[in-house]
């Protein structure tokens, strides 16, 4: 099992992380590069994860100490068909792909939520980490609802956030 050994610790791996996946884009329901890595990632801090949804998609899952409300969390994975005209080290390596969007750093932040979770579970309830494939126009998220995934991991709310660049501190 991997540790996190203090918040700049996580900083460090989310930093790797979203360097990572944003140098390997990959386009609605074809995230199996970026599944794979997420699920390696997850899986080396011992959180339980589930596959297959909506193709791609991953549920982790991380319980506090006491029973509680389940909630669900939920990034997007997939990213644009466009090129990178970036000149940095981790630009898209994937010719016409990249992530344009933030998608890149929505998996990343949830990462890091599920593994600080995990690693400081004092808390009440349980929560389900839901990283969605084909949120660009491919009906990622349809999918798994008509894929049962709130009949396999029921939850009394579900929150996600999008990144805002631009806007005024």
């Amino acid at each position: 099992m991997s540790t996190i050994a203090n918040k700049s610790d996580l900083h460090e791996q989310m930093v790797t992380w979203r360097h990572h996946l944003h140098q390997y884009p990959e386009l609605s329901f074809k995230e199996k590069i970026t599944s794979d890595y997420i699920a390696s990632v997850l899986q080396s801090h011992d959180i339980e994860i589930h596959r297959g949804l909506a193709v791609t998609g991953i549920i982790a899952t991380v319980h506090g100490q006491r029973d509680g409300n389940v909630i669900g969390l939920r990034a997007d994975m997939d990213a644009l068909p466009i090129q990178e005209l970036n000149d940095f080290s981790y630009k898209s390596v994937h010719d016409g792909k990249m992530h344009a969007c933030g998608h890149d750093g929505h998996s990343t932040m949830l990462l890091g939520a599920a593994i600080y979770l995990k690693e400081n579970n004092d808390f009440s309830g349980t929560v389900h980490f839901i990283f969605q494939p084909a949120e660009e126009g491919g009906g990622g998220g349809q999918v798994m609802v008509e894929e049962g995934i709130f009949d396999k991991f029921p939850c009394q709310a579900v929150y996600g956030m999008h990144n805002f660049p631009g806007i005024a501190e």
